[in-house]
């Protein structure tokens, strides 16, 4: 099983680098201790091609596409991307802000941009995740979980209730939690942080 690491800048080892400028800095003294898991795919419900990276990266031609007409004004990034074949991406530095999660709120704190990743995860509400997607998943969870203090892990239907739906009723929470027990076996985690890692209920 492949293992990451993150280093002091934020940025991971062993993943595809595309920096985006939609990003800025965090509050000085600020806790990153939310991960937020989402799904995306450009044009929807099909995977491969460059749109994902270019919709982050401020490039994404509007005119490829008919859907992509909606996405003209759109400013946005994630931290991490997990593609279908489990390959990371990232596109901003853990150590700053995404704008990833728009209009939110975690146990009564509002704008989790400020406090939390961001992964998208190359998929759909309408059908499941690949194996390869949850093991690098866990994989990168199990890095973050050495640098940053991660309390919880939500979806975006969590932290946005009625306005966002994922990542969908197709990925499998619990199959996650396993996977990151036995990613982190044997790591320098202390084993406290993973039992107190709260998931969805």
């Amino acid at each position: 099983m492949k293992r990451y690491f993150i280093n002091e800048d934020g940025w991971a080892s062993d993943v595809e680098r595309q920096p985006s400028p939609n990003f800025d800095a965090r509050q000085p003294d600020t806790v990153i201790d939310l991960l937020v898991i989402h799904n995306i795919s450009l044009p929807p419900e099909q995977f491969g091609g460059p749109y994902i990276a270019d919709l982050f990266g401020n490039r994404l031609d509007c005119d490829a596409h008919p859907y992509f007409d909606l996405l003209r004004t759109l400013k946005v990034s994630a931290h991490f991307l997990i593609r279908r074949d489990g390959h990371i991406m990232q596109f901003v530095s853990a150590n700053d802000r995404a704008w990833h999660a728009g209009l939110s709120s975690f146990c009564g704190r509002e704008r989790c941009n400020d406090f939390s990743i961001g992964i998208e995860l190359e998929g759909s509400d309408f059908q499941p995740f690949e194996p390869a997607q949850y093991e690098a998943l866990s994989a990168l969870t199990s890095a973050l979980m050495q640098r940053y203090p991660l309390a919880a892990v939500a979806g975006h239907e969590h932290i946005a209730p009625g306005r966002k739906t994922d990542p969908g009723p197709f990925f499998d929470w619990e199959g996650y939690r396993k996977s990151l027990i036995h990613q982190t076996v044997g790591q320098t985690a202390e084993p406290s942080s993973l039992k107190t890692l709260v998931f969805p209920a």
